[in-house]
């Protein structure tokens, strides 16, 4: 008898019934607010088997491409054979930490008495808390840091997948979705789920939303504007700049920076409450790196060293600094590393392998997160492998597997569950690793150093946190330089986002110092071509 399943659980396959019945039964967390009718959009699930086993997309599920429904609109309509399910807001290994230290308490909102306010602009009466929000708003993941304004102490941070996957996994991707019919629906998505996440830590910690008075925003230059309901479609297209830059740029306004009232956004805080989306440096070079540099104190370049920041995600941000000159690039990863194009890729849930060694005889060692059945790969899992590969030779610096003689050969990493990885995978991986290679090695030859010339790397990003550095080099993933030098910063996007939502000083001097930043365009650069090429090859980046 056929049957339908997420995860790993199962139900026997009954006509009429919906996903999201089944999600209950199956204790599947999938969100709604609108009493399943098909309006909040909030129950988007990926069906990975069976599609065709249910209704055909309802009216309400027009914004949606295949693998995507609502769980509360597809209904069960065959019975020949199983169905797979995946709730979208899943719940993966999302770096929320970060740095901790000290900063000046100086907030935007203050306590005077019984009155609250922002600036010096009265807008609440004391009602037993003062809070800020901090946002890392990801391509792939988000996260919210809950900050008592008054004390400066973190009081919870919540970490979710970024529930605008249907619109593609990439910001070229979701900014073509944007431009398209369903205009809006990517900014409902995040909004709702933000002001899910502020209502569970309301009930959870004790405090109404009305308690929120500042809300700071983290992100590249396309997810931090689409949320700010700011046309994206010029972030697209060359020269690839936000109408906020241009703007700037055109002398019409003073920082890139962006400051809105939450209820024009749809997030539900107090009436009165500001957004504060972190200034943008340079087209791709968004808001989460601005955040970066207020994480790692690079509000000045430093006179007697080279630092050098690099932020990997689907979209890798690279800045150089040092001598009186800062320098930006950006390179477009994609999301091989992050789950999307390798076969058995996946993000970094509970049944993913995060980690691969080979032995002399060959035999493949996994460590699984949450030590449960591994069900995939992800990015860390991934660069292991590549490094393994190449160290034991199963794989050529090509990314040929094997011998060569048969098209796509394989390896075997989990027999139990049939778990595999191809030379057309390690081809995927190749070309997004490249991107990172170029976004590196041409900045270090713009800038005049190289690797030995680096006192510093930082490292930023949840991706970047996970990875075995030595096994990242080895493959070119990262620049060569000495492991003394080498500092994994954690979320430092969130951090940022924090510090400058607890001190107005670090926001006005990143203001200040984001102008003086030089973008550089890597595309344009007359190597580029022969530097990615290079860059698809599994060895250590060449001077």
């Amino acid at each position: 008898m056929a049957d339908v399943g997420c995860g790993d659980q199962r139900l026997p396959l009954i006509k009429g019934r919906t996903l999201f019945d089944y999600a209950d039964d199956l204790q599947a967390q999938v969100p709604t607010s609108c009493l399943r009718n098909g309006y909040c959009h909030e129950c988007v699930v990926a069906v990975e088997q069976g599609a065709e086993q249910l209704s055909p997309l309802t009216q309400a599920e027009s914004f949606l491409s295949p693998p995507y429904r609502l769980a509360c609109q597809a209904r069960i309509e065959e019975e020949g054979t199983d169905v797979r399910f995946t709730p979208l807001r899943r719940t993966p290994q999302i770096l929320s930490a970060s740095q901790s230290r000290e900063v000046d308490l100086n907030p935007m909102v203050t306590l005077d008495g019984t009155n609250v306010y922002y600036d010096d602009e009265w807008v609440d009466t004391f009602r037993g808390h003062v809070l800020g929000l901090a946002v890392d708003l990801g391509t792939t993941t988000i996260v919210l840091e809950l900050i008592d304004l008054l004390t400066g102490d973190s009081l919870s941070v919540v970490a979710f997948e970024n529930p605008q996957r249907f619109g593609g996994s990439d910001v070229m991707n979701r900014i073509s979705y944007d431009g398209g019919p369903h205009h809006g629906e990517l900014q409902k998505a995040v909004t709702t789920a933000i002001n899910r996440h502020i209502a569970n830590m309301g009930e959870k910690f004790g405090f109404r939303r009305q308690e929120i008075y500042e809300i700071t925003i983290a992100g590249n230059s396309t997810m931090r504007d689409l949320l700010f309901r700011l046309d994206v479609q010029p972030i697209g297209t060359r020269p690839y700049k936000s109408t906020v830059e241009e703007a700037f740029r055109n002398g019409e306004r003073g920082t890139t920076a962006v400051v809105e009232r939450s209820r024009r956004l749809g997030l539900r805080a107090n009436i009165h409450t500001r957004v504060y989306g972190l200034p943008l440096i340079a087209s791709h070079v968004g808001a989460d790196t601005a955040a970066d540099l207020v994480a790692i104190d690079l509000l000045e370049p430093p006179d007697d060293q080279i630092v050098m920041l690099v932020d990997v995600g689907t979209n890798t941000e690279v800045i150089i600094a040092g001598k009186g000159r800062m320098l930006a690039a950006s390179s477009p990863a994609g999301p091989a590393f992050e789950g999307g194009l390798v076969q058995y890729g996946m993000p970094g849930y509970e049944g993913a392998i995060e980690s691969v060694t080979i032995d002399g005889d060959g035999n493949f060692g996994c460590r699984v997160i949450g030590d449960a059945a591994p069900v995939g790969i992800c990015g860390s899992g991934l660069v292991d492998l590549l490094a393994e590969l190449r160290r034991s030779e199963m794989m050529s610096e090509r990314g040929v597997i094997g011998d060569g003689r048969e098209r796509n050969q394989s390896v075997l990493l989990d027999e139990a569950r049939g778990i595999t990885f191809s030379s057309e995978d390690a081809s995927h991986l190749a070309q997004a690793k490249a991107a990172n290679y170029c976004g590196q090695l041409l900045l270090m030859r713009q800038f005049g150093v190289d690797a030995s010339g680096i006192d510093r790397l930082y490292l930023a990003g949840g991706f970047a946190n996970y990875i075995d550095v030595d096994n990242a080099m080895a493959i070119g993933f990262i620049v060569p330089v000495a492991a003394d030098r080498v500092e994994k910063i954690g979320n430092a996007a969130l951090q940022g986002a924090r510090e400058v939502l607890i001190d107005r000083q670090r926001r006005t001097r990143l203001e200040q110092i984001v102008p003086q930043i030089d973008h550089v365009e890597l595309e344009t650069d007359p190597t580029f071509f022969d530097t990615f090429v290079d860059g698809c090859m599994f060895q250590p980046m060449l001077p």
